[in-house]
């Protein structure tokens, strides 16, 4: 095969990930604690089964992002008023605040991302990702199978 597309997309995601940590270390937020926030800022007081499905993140992933968000003072955690066994998550004003901080932050990742690109080359890339949303489903999706996704 020409293109080694499994391990280029691992690479880039790799090192895609450390990036974002390390901006995150200097006191930003980390990329899934950025995804929460983005889906808060449409979706306030969602369900946590919600926004997990948003992020596709299982409920151990999602509940451990909740726990870390809203220990850095980002989001409360409320029981749902219909169905006491269900959390619904709210942004705080800090939330808010790190939301649009994270939101400048990602025009400028995005603008990096797709220097030196068309914008026809662009959406040939995001047309390509998103299928593979389509092509590898999460395990209880149709389709045949894919992986289980536990984090």
């Amino acid at each position: 095969m020409k293109h080694r597309l499994v391990y280029l997309l691992n690479v880039g995601q790799r090192r895609l990930q450390r990036w974002s940590q390390a901006r995150a270390a200097r006191g930003g937020v980390t990329a899934a604690q950025s995804g929460l926030l983005f889906f808060l800022g449409t979706h306030d007081g969602a369900l946590m089964s919600e926004a997990a499905a948003a992020l596709d993140l299982g409920a151990p992933g999602m509940s451990g992002l909740a726990d870390r968000t809203e220990r850095a003072g980002l989001i409360e955690r409320r029981a749902d008023e219909n169905d006491g066994r269900a959390s619904r998550l709210w942004l705080t004003d800090a939330g808010r605040s790190a939301r649009q901080r994270a939101k400048a932050g990602m025009t400028d990742l995005n603008a990096r991302l797709t220097e030196g690109f068309t914008e026809a080359e662009i959406d040939v890339v995001a047309r390509w990702l998103t299928s593979l949303q389509t092509r590898f489903p999460v395990a209880g999706d149709e389709g045949d199978g894919g992986d289980e996704r536990d984090d």
